[in-house]
């Protein structure tokens, strides 16, 4: 490191980023809780147990090619350009940077951050189809949603040199597109395919609620993703840059953070915008379901994708009034697909991810028309048709298209969802079974070893 001030700056950077994986992994904490607490008893283990394996999947394949992706991969769209296989070096698994290096402080937390990123897009995909899915399915789709589809637009719409944020002026600084629309537009392909659990629709079609076992602890998972999620933003900047390293697109004397495609932002800007749209979600939520505490809840974390796409911009009131907005839009959708389509989205991650994330989109293109997407001359500025093709290609195109026809492909082999008697004794069936059988012995072995009086 060359000089005690980039040495202070490379140092402060490596731990800036460490910090926010560590709260970024409450997401997944609280994706945990959620999905347990919305799972009914018999199916807990399973619905557990799925959503910890996507861990060690998504992370290992992150490490042999999503990162990768990342880096080659921001032109690599027909008629824009291709794969550019010399700027991912650098960043192949046998590259000296995937490791301990101690010239390059930086590649392993970056890259942690964004395999955070990865663990929460499978995530928001494992919650819609809890109950019924085969673990091997849905790990299938962990990986192709974690460490292929979502870094794809992670690299045309979120990377400085992305062909979206040069040719359509896309905008989207802390993922309301990138992470949460793909991911609902992916969970949508699946359950389509997939069915609604048992007892899900009356012979008539009309929607039966299936209460969640433990709302106590679904509660304490929201709340533990929206803290993640406050971290998910600050992992979003970059904590200081000289402004003569971006090619001299940034001018001036003083230090700054950026967001992710190198415009200048700080951390109080989004930490008022953050708490803002989180209270304009939770507000419009509460009105618009009359009081129900799923939906309250489920409405501060919708209002916060809503508003994420230019939380990097906005005011702090516009990012209230744009999230109680997206929240009336995505709760009416919810219950007008549910109830047209016969989908089961068992906790609401289309509405609270997808559709959120595509109305967050196209309401940044209208309110922040004209301002810059990108600090790079020649950029495209931020525009309603970007911003609208843009959605359309993270729900669309990788999002629901790859899920829908990975899971006819899943479903031909019946390999997709469980038999209907599994599902109609629980997954846990049989560790339930083997669970009781235990305690009855150890009762009767403790009872036959106490002495008669």
């Amino acid at each position: 490191m060359d000089g005690n001030l980039n040495a202070l700056t490379t140092v402060f950077t490596e731990f800036y980023y460490w910090v926010t994986v560590v709260f970024m992994f409450l997401i997944h904490v609280g994706f945990c809780m959620y999905e347990v607490g919305a799972s009914r008893r018999k199916n807990h283990m399973h619905t557990l147990l799925k959503n910890i394996m996507v861990i060690p999947l998504v992370t290992v394949t992150f490490f042999f090619f999503g990162w990768w992706i990342y880096w080659t991969f921001p032109n690599a769209f027909p008629g824009i350009g291709g794969i550019d296989f010399a700027a991912g070096t650098a960043y192949t698994p046998w590259s000296e940077n995937m490791g301990t290096n101690m010239q390059d402080r930086i590649t392993g937390v970056f890259w942690a951050a964004f395999l955070l990123f990865s663990w929460t897009a499978a995530s928001i995909v494992s919650g819609a189809v809890i109950e019924r899915i085969r673990s091997s399915a849905l790990w299938m789709h962990a990986v192709m949603i974690g460490s292929v589809l979502w870094i794809i637009d992670a690299a045309w719409g979120w990377h400085w040199d992305g062909w979206m944020v040069k040719i359509l002026g896309y905008h989207d600084a802390y993922a309301s597109g990138v992470i949460h629309a793909i991911a609902g537009g992916y969970a949508l392909g699946v359950i389509m395919v997939l069915g609604p659990r048992i007892g899900k629709f009356a012979a008539d079609g009309t929607p039966r609620d299936i209460p969640p076992h433990n709302p106590w602890m679904l509660a304490i998972g929201l709340f533990l993703i929206y803290t993640g999620f406050w971290g998910f933003y600050a992992a979003c900047n970059v904590p200081a840059i000289s402004p003569e390293v971006i090619d001299g697109q940034i001018t001036g004397t003083t230090w700054t953070a950026t967001n992710i495609y190198l415009a200048p932002t700080s951390l109080s800007a989004i930490t008022f915008n953050f708490l803002m749209s989180l209270s304009g979600g939770l507000m419009a939520a509460y009105v618009v379901s009359k009081g129900d505490a799923f939906w309250t809840l489920s409405g501060g974390l919708a209002g916060v994708i809503t508003a994420s796409a230019g939380n990097d911009l906005y005011h702090p009131i516009q990012a209230m009034i744009i999230a109680a907005i997206g929240v009336v839009i995505v709760y009416k959708l919810h219950y007008w697909v549910e109830r047209r389509f016969k989908i089961d989205d068992a906790v609401g991650a289309v509405a609270v991810h997808g559709y959120a994330g595509v109305v967050g989109l196209i309401i940044c293109g209208f309110v922040l028309w004209g301002a810059p997407s990108s600090p790079y001359e020649g950029y495209a500025t931020v525009n309603p048709l970007g911003q609208t093709i843009g959605a359309v290609i993270m729900f669309g195109l990788l999002g629901f298209l790859p899920a829908f026809i990975i899971s006819k492909i899943q479903a031909s082999f019946g390999i997709l969802r469980i038999p209907e008697a599994v599902e109609r004794q629980g997954l846990d069936f049989h560790e339930n079974e083997t669970y009781e059988a235990a305690i009855a012995d150890i009762t009767q072995a403790t009872h036959a070893a106490t002495p008669a009086e």
